[in-house]
């Protein structure tokens, strides 16, 4: 049985996402949470496979849940499920260790089909999100590209074909389009996916567009 965490204090919200989660994970126990305080107390109590956090709650952040869950919890994946698509609650919330970050407002098939990723060892994260982040990595690494300290990252060496798929993941493309633009099928997408992120020693797409940007990637 998979242990979900749910925190949305909107009753309305709280019951959408939990029959999302439903369709997603049938044998799923959900323990649902509206507060902060309340969800901090579930995790120091249940053990729990997965988390799907809102940001703005009535006694605080849900980063903050985030935060508890890594160091409590290494194990399970925190989401981020929000309205806000800004960087001032985007980054702190990867910062803290949300393995993927959901917008509200896609459509629920989407947000289903995101959801199913998590499974399949992909971390949900919205294409508006990842384009997001490719942006602000992209203008962060900008000024230090030619200096003394860009020297010092180590190299990692990817084959062609796993170039090819880190430079789509980055761009925000979802699997089964990387599969369509390389012809090759979503499984097969998925292990490279994995084989790459296990050699950039990252855990998520925005860590991978990071990756991305520092290896020149997004000129080609």
């Amino acid at each position: 049985m998979t242990n979900i965490l749910l925190l949305e204090d909107l009753p309305e919200i709280r019951a959408w996402l939990s029959s999302l989660v439903q369709q997603v994970f049938p044998d799923a126990h959900i323990s649902e949470a509206a507060r902060v305080h309340d969800a901090i107390g579930l995790v120091s109590a249940i053990k729990f496979d997965l988390a799907l956090v809102d940001l703005g709650l009535p006694d605080g952040s849900g980063v903050d849940v985030v935060t508890a869950l890594r160091e409590q919890q290494p194990e399970t994946q925190s989401v981020v499920v929000t309205i806000h698509d800004d960087d001032e609650h985007l980054f702190p919330a990867l910062q803290a260790g949300a393995f993927g970050y959901i917008l509200k407002e896609q459509a629920r098939e989407l947000i289903i089909e995101q959801l199913h990723r998590i499974s399949q060892g992909e971390p949900p994260l919205s294409p508006s999100i990842a384009r997001r982040v490719m942006a602000y990595f992209a203008a962060k690494s900008k000024p230090q590209a030619m200096s003394a300290s860009s020297a010092s990252v180590p190299v990692v060496s990817l084959t062609e074909r796993e170039t090819e798929v880190l430079l789509r993941v980055a761009k925000g493309y979802t699997l089964p389009e990387i599969g369509v633009q390389l012809t090759l099928s979503r499984h097969t997408i998925a292990d490279y996916v994995k084989q790459i992120y296990r050699k950039l020693n990252v855990s998520s797409r925005a860590e991978a567009a990071l990756e991305a940007q520092r290896m020149g990637l997004f000129g080609r």
